[in-house]
């Protein structure tokens, strides 16, 4: 990598940390039973000029998902997801016509992949082996830049937010900046600085 726009394995080639069960997310949402979802007309008007939340929900939960399994790996994206389109569906009524409403809901998703992070922080098991101890991670299929969103989730919160927003996100630095509340200088040198580090670990 020489620079964050001419990164091939992150950027020209993205990963893939989806999966199949990425491509039911707005389907599962979409259901009578889902707990954030109202019932009725309000599902299908808004009165602030957006399109219904259904549309919204439709074109942006695959990004939301690709950039949570990415910031917090594939055991805490789907509660962080969840938790992300509820939050959303809150404020939707508020969103300003003409809003980003992809910034918008990165931004929210950022914040419950940062709840999450510290909340695995202070849930940490004092065991050398997780899987030893986690079933669940060890029925997730590996991708092959595993190890390279693996190295992503261990840098710095700004730093790994920088980066997934950029590279998973495809916000540029201004959004970026909005998205987790610094300068867009800061961004660009938060981007830099985790994008050095991953050189430093990762093959690319």
């Amino acid at each position: 990598m020489t620079d964050a726009n001419s990164t091939p394995s992150v950027r020209s080639n993205p990963v893939d940390p989806v999966g199949a069960a990425g491509a039911t997310r707005s389907a599962r949402l979409a259901q009578p039973g889902w707990r954030g979802r109202p019932a009725g007309p309000r599902a299908r008007t808004t009165g602030n000029g957006l399109p219904p939340f259904q549309r919204f929900l439709d074109a942006h939960s695959e990004c939301v998902w690709r950039f949570l399994v990415s910031s917090v790996g594939p055991t805490d994206a789907d509660d962080c997801f969840q938790e992300t389109f509820i939050s959303a569906l809150r404020a939707y009524p508020r969103l300003r016509a003409g809003s980003n409403v992809r910034t918008w809901v990165l931004t929210i998703a950022h914040h419950k992949a940062m709840d999450a992070h510290r909340a695995r922080k202070r849930r940490a098991l004092p065991v050398e082996d997780v899987a030893a101890v986690d079933g669940r991670t060890t029925s997730i299929p590996q991708a092959p830049d595993d190890g390279l969103w693996d190295a992503v989730r261990e840098l710095p919160e700004r730093q790994r937010s920088a980066v997934t927003l950029r590279y998973v996100g495809d916000l540029p630095h201004r959004e970026i900046a909005q998205a987790i509340g610094c300068s867009e200088e800061a961004a660009r040198r938060s981007l830099h600085e985790g994008l050095t580090k991953l050189r430093k670990v990762v093959s690319v």
